[in-house]
């Protein structure tokens, strides 16, 4: 039996590691990502201010799997129904069928169709997108301002790190930080919001939330019942939209994350509902925890076909995070159960969380590193 899984995000390289161990040796596993390497994204903003640090949150796919198939080619399309993944490397385009597969593709920076906004911003996806924040920000002196458009995690942790480049270069800048809704982290609780709001502007950071923008130019955002805001450098953090594999789409899926018979859909590339009909928010543990539910499906399903004895029952997915963590420059705020906590309990917890993911993907070397140059 062949088995895909596309992506090699936290979901895709969490699945395909928990998959080598339980296949049996029949099945066939291929990873298909595009490319060699895996990024823990969650440390991706530290790299603005520590350019050093990409060789630590970068992953060689090939030093951490085993036995799957890595192929490196971007997945242009997915049609669930028929098994096929459609691929395109650099000798051209080819099609990858499979009996059971997991699209582990992540999502895009949405920048919902506002004018002026993809144009004229940088998203934080990728290595290169911090290494451009971090040119450009290195340019910025007194008087100017650097806006973050969205304060959602990802937009919290950059404006922070953002803030504390300005001390660390006397850049004397502005850092801006909006939100449409009427409080940062807007998708977390009251005390939650409130400790991060409260971060933010002790290191700095100007937050303006109920701003909703309505376009950008090359020097201003624009909002729809606000005074214009003038920049000099625009970082766009404001939302997710689907892979372009799945039509841009986040389809939304079940508590058993099935798209379709023998296709699943891990992590940031679909909108899940668990078995409370809550809807899990997009982050890291999600994907983690999503990829360990679908690695148990798909087992199931191989050896069924192995073994004929009965048909298996997807496993269902109940979110249940033990807490959350978002860095604002050198602190940090935390929530563990209903305790939320700043200063030196939630920088403790901030230096292991990315020293403890890369452990369990198999990158120990990585991980003390990582630990070695926290600040």
């Amino acid at each position: 039996m062949n088995v895909a899984v596309l992506g090699a995000g936290y979901a895709g390289l969490m699945l395909a590691r928990r998959l080598e161990r339980n296949l049996p040796s029949s099945a066939d596993l291929v990873v298909v990502n595009d490319r060699p390497d895996h990024l823990v994204q969650h440390e991706l903003h530290r790299v603005v201010r520590r350019p050093a640090l990409a060789d630590r949150i970068t992953v060689d796919l090939d030093d951490v799997l085993d036995r799957a198939e890595v192929r490196v080619a971007r997945v242009t399309g997915v049609d669930h129904e028929a098994g096929v993944a459609h691929l395109e490397d650099e000798t051209g385009e080819s099609e990858l069928d499979y009996d059971v597969g997991a699209v582990c593709l992540g999502a895009e920076t949405a920048y919902y169709d506002l004018p002026g906004v993809e144009e004229h911003s940088t998203p934080l996806k990728r290595l290169p997108d911090a290494a451009r924040i971090r040119e450009r920000f290195l340019e910025l002196g007194p008087g100017d301002r650097a806006v973050v458009g969205g304060a959602g995690l990802s937009g919290v942790q950059i404006a922070g790190e953002l803030a504390a480049l300005v001390d660390e270069e006397g850049l004397g800048c502005e850092v801006t930080l909006l939100e449409q809704a009427d409080a940062v982290a807007p998708n977390f609780g009251v005390d939650f919001q409130n400790a991060v709001h409260d971060e933010l502007e002790s290191c700095g950071v100007v937050v303006k939330t109920g701003r909703t923008v309505e376009r950008a130019t090359e020097t201003s955002i624009e909002f729809a019942d606000r005074e214009a805001l003038d920049y000099d450098q625009l970082v766009w953090t404001g939302g997710l939209r689907g892979p372009d594999a799945l039509g841009g789409e986040r389809p939304l899926t079940p508590d058993t994350l099935e798209l379709g018979d023998g296709t699943f859909a891990v992590g940031d590339a679909a909108r899940v509902t668990d078995t409370d009909g809550a809807a899990v928010p997009a982050s890291a543990a999600s994907a983690v925890r999503e990829a360990l539910t679908v690695a148990k499906s798909i087992t199931r399903i191989v050896e069924d076909d192995r073994d004929g004895v009965f048909e298996p029952r997807p496993e269902r997915f109940r979110f249940d995070a033990p807490g959350w963590l978002v860095s604002v420059g050198d602190g940090a705020v935390g929530q563990v159960g209903p305790r939320v906590v700043r200063g030196a309990a939630a920088n403790a917890l901030k230096s292991t969380v990315g020293a403890t993911y890369l452990s369990v993907v198999g990158a120990p070397s990585n991980a003390v590193g990582l630990v070695r140059d926290e600040p």
